[in-house]
């Protein structure tokens, strides 16, 4: 779970208000992030752009090395003779 120090949570109010304060204290990096309050709940994080193209390419990364994982699983459940012929598992489907 995130956590978030008092001065990066702000009332959806304040930060309409004061935005190009809040915007300049993200791209400073006063604060890594900022957490906006709505009835006292968080609704929205507003993090620089360089850390939100971070955390796409790390996602990315992320994303890609299950793909691989799942296609390397997929080769040796053949390699073994794990799989079963296509048309059997249709048959199965329809029955």
């Amino acid at each position: 779970m995130v956590t978030y120090a008092t001065n990066e949570l702000i009332p959806s109010s304040q930060f309409a208000k004061k935005f190009g304060s809040y915007l300049s204290q993200i791209q400073s990096n006063v604060v890594g992030k900022l957490a906006i309050l709505k009835n006292n709940k968080i609704e929205a994080v507003v993090i620089s752009k360089d850390e939100y193209e971070k955390l796409t390419e790390a996602l990315k990364k992320v994303e890609s090395e299950e793909f691989l994982n799942s296609i390397e699983s997929g080769l040796d459940d053949v390699k073994t003779g794990r799989t079963q012929p296509i048309a059997k598992l249709w048959d199965e489907l329809d029955g």
